[in-house]
């Protein structure tokens, strides 16, 4: 995940403050996001058991449990290794996507440091498949991680990319992702049309992150909202249906009141409270 200059990581998730001087006070889209249950505990499973199947040590700790429990611990944070390698690959192909607008705007980019980045870690690939996507779609940038606040509903985040592509405005979300075993990028979650509604509906983009300065936000009148899954062996771009981006809207809504209450209930006090026995009372018989 990218670090936007006025995002903070917080006990109650990632929040955006409104200039670098000032206290975080709205939770990001993605934290909102976040709030609807997952239930990963399949994969996780999985990944332990090919990760201990897979440990060279296990027919030698087959016969010695002490070694077995060991190669079980380390097999038990398989999931949490690779969630944390795929952040930070999705780090620099996003930073990478970044450099490419930011050139072709003619402003100062790193792209040649972004690339060698990817290079060094096995990951061109990425690059050179986004470089062919960039060509092949005629993408013309127009803001790159464009930070962006709604204060009606109490949210902010930061939009990949605003861009013009065939002559339409379009809201752009990158996704980084594996490929399957017919050589296609996986596909992306539907969560994607919460993330890309959310910032249409955005009321103001940041100007200035150190002077705290805003203006409106001039790009969520019917922009295209596309999702782009970025692979190794091709980039999917999808388009969020339009007839079903409200409900998607609501939903995003609804979970931004389940981050509140969740915050109201932690803050409020104890939820249990210990009670001790009834204090028995003599009857009158017994006085």
């Amino acid at each position: 995940m990218t670090s936007p200059a006025l995002a903070h990581q917080t006990e109650n998730g990632r929040m955006y403050s409104r200039s670098l001087d000032a206290l975080p006070t709205v939770p990001s889209i993605t934290t909102v996001i976040a709030q609807a249950p997952s239930d990963m505990s399949g994969w996780a499973g999985h990944m332990a058991a090919t990760s201990l199947a897979r440990d060279p040590g296990l027919a030698e700790a087959a016969a010695n449990p002490a070694l077995l429990r060991g190669l079980a611990k380390e097999a038990s944070k398989a999931a949490d290794r690779y969630r944390d390698a795929a952040a930070e690959r999705g780090d620099r192909v996003h930073a990478y996507a970044e450099q490419v607008a930011l050139r072709a705007l003619g402003r100062p980019h790193r792209l040649g440091e972004a690339r060698e980045e990817l290079r060094a870690c096995g990951e061109e690939a990425f690059a050179m498949r986004f470089d062919e996507w960039w060509q092949l779609y005629g993408v013309e940038p127009v803001a790159p991680e464009i930070t962006v606040w709604n204060h009606e509903v109490g949210y902010a985040g930061t939009l990949d990319l605003v861009a013009k592509i065939g002559g339409r405005l379009c809201l752009i979300d990158f996704k980084t992702k594996g490929t399957d075993r017919n050589g296609q990028v996986k596909a992306m979650d539907d969560k994607v049309v919460m993330q890309l509604v959310a910032g249409m509906k955005a009321q103001e983009s940041l100007v200035d992150a150190e002077a705290g300065s805003w203006e409106p936000w001039a790009y969520g009148t019917d922009p295209i909202l596309l999702g782009v899954a970025v692979g190794e062996t091709e980039v999917r771009p999808m388009q969020a249906n339009p007839e079903v981006l409200r409900y998607h809207w609501y939903k995003f809504c609804a979970l931004r009141r389940v981050w509140e209450v969740q915050l109201q209930a932690a803050e409020a006090g104890r939820a249990l409270l210990p009670i001790g026995p009834p204090v028995v009372r003599p009857s009158m018989q017994q006085a």
